[in-house]
């Protein structure tokens, strides 16, 4: 029993002997320290892994700091869900009237420099709505700004800025050149911190969130937070590769996945906003959808590669260049159009005017269309449009053409509108406006503006929701 106990003690002496020397160095005797190998063998390496240090140095004088001045009749930004705060779509949510007074609002942003005589690429959602605009240079500086253009399909912005001298500018890379894991820096202003990096890699190419109809979103785990947005992003080589836009958060702050719009989008944007003011689009009049194994199969195509068309506008350029429903559309000049994405952007790369040659699968039997594309209805125009004749307030509706080509559908309805008070929801179909047939949503803006040059107080819409037919009287006045 003594031996068992000694034995029992001696173990437990080791184990206490290797658990101490395992936290704890010992003092090594001189006999040790003369075997041991010389000084410099004990010297740790430097961590492996990128040093972004030169890079950032290079780089940060061309990124500025964006404040802003407005007002809206809008929620508070404490009254916005969280997840739509630093994002795009807090400009949507704050167009959306809760009643009450008009509320002065501030806001930051960031922005950069990208040609030394002080234009500022940033986003839309930074300054689209903005009273006054106040950019502060890397060196200290503020100085007052004007917005050149704004682009709300792309959120994407031109600001520019008198200095005197020339500024710092940085050039945009090719983004169509990012592979995923690749190393990016992010630059920016977060929470209003001021100039601010932070590093990560590209998670995933060509996301899509909603936020537009040229959604092509560069993913990033490079900490993206309210604030960044319009911030540049960079590549290694010291390139600005995207536009900080957007981020995906429950909190409202960065958890790893923010999205920013790639310079092969941004720099054509940004390049006609320098040049004109404005982006003008080309516009072939089609409603889109993607083309599934399971439709390809019945419409008897080989794959289910190109896009297929549910609608045509009348009097459009596809409508005038023979397109039709069901028509299969899979490229455009050459370029491939396997997804109504594809599609979209490369209608939209085109000038106005120009004429282009449409590769088109019919009954599954391929033929080629000529077309002359159109002009997409200039933004400033729309937003008159949306006012009314006179300042009438807008009815408060997002229109589709119908797949059919019978009617328009309702895509949206803006809450507290005239649409929204009687009843008028997404999905609901509206087939006649007064005394005229209801084929494309120019029939009912051409309808409302008559009605209101006549004075009258409404107009008769006929409503087709799951199935069923109704007219609803809708006020003008107001």
């Amino acid at each position: 029993m003594l031996l068992k106990s000694s034995r029992l003690a001696a173990a437990g002496a080791l184990a206490l002997a290797l658990s101490t020397t395992a936290l704890v160095p010992l003092v090594p005797s001189s006999q040790a320290l003369a075997q041991s190998a010389p000084a410099t063998a004990l010297a740790l390496p430097r961590p492996v892994g990128p040093d972004f240090a030169d890079l950032a140095a290079r780089v940060a004088p061309s990124v500025v700091r964006i404040s802003i001045t407005g007002h809206t009749e809008g929620p508070t930004p404490a009254e916005l869900p969280p997840e739509l705060r630093g994002t795009p779509f807090e400009r949507f949510f704050r167009q959306f009237p809760q009643g009450g007074q008009p509320r002065r609002i501030v806001g930051q942003g960031s922005g950069f420099i990208i040609d030394p005589a002080g234009y500022i690429a940033t986003n839309n959602h930074v300054v689209g709505e903005a009273d006054t605009v106040k950019v502060e240079l890397a060196d200290g500086r503020e100085l007052p700004a004007r917005v050149v253009g704004t682009d709300p399909k792309t959120d994407l912005a031109l600001i520019k800025v008198e200095a005197g001298s020339p500024l710092p500018a940085v050039s945009f890379g090719d983004s169509d050149k990012l592979r995923v894991g690749e190393w990016v820096l992010a630059m920016g202003n977060p929470f209003g911190l001021g100039g601010s990096v932070t590093a990560g890699i590209v998670s995933a190419r060509g996301r899509q969130i909603g936020a537009g109809p040229y959604d092509d979103f560069i993913q990033t785990d490079a900490s993206i937070n309210p604030g960044n947005s319009g911030g540049p992003l960079f590549n290694a080589a010291g390139e600005v590769v995207g536009v900080n836009s957007a981020i995906y958060s429950p909190s409202g702050g960065n958890v790893g996945i923010g999205f920013a719009v790639p310079s092969a989008l941004a720099q054509n944007v940004i390049a006609q906003l320098k040049e004109h003011g404005r982006v003008e689009r080309g516009w072939l009049g089609v409603s889109l959808q993607r083309l599934d194994p399971q439709l390809a199969e019945a419409m008897n195509l080989r794959d289910a590669r190109g896009t297929l068309v549910a609608a045509v506008e009348p009097d459009s350029p596809a409508a005038k260049a023979g397109v039709q429903p069901g028509d299969v559309i899979t490229g455009v000049n050459g370029r491939i159009a396997a997804l109504p994405r594809d599609l979209a952007e490369a209608v939209a790369e085109l000038r106005p005017g120009s004429t282009a040659t449409l590769a088109v699968l019919r009954n599954g039997e391929a033929r080629e269309l000529r077309v002359d594309i159109g002009q997409v209805p200039d933004a400033r125009e729309a937003r008159a449009r949306e006012r009314g004749e006179n300042g009438q307030a807008s009815l408060g509706l997002a229109l589709a053409p119908a797949r059919d080509g019978q009617g328009v559908v309702v895509a949206a309805v803006r809450p507290d509108s005239i649409a929204a008070n009687q009843g008028l929801q997404p999905g609901d179909v509206i087939l006649r406006a007064g005394d005229r047939q209801v084929r494309a949503p120019r029939d009912l803006q051409e309808a409302v503006s008559a009605a209101r040059r006549d004075n009258r107080p409404a107009i008769a819409l006929q409503i087709e929701r799951e199935g069923g037919r109704a007219f609803v009287a809708l006020p003008l006045k107001g």
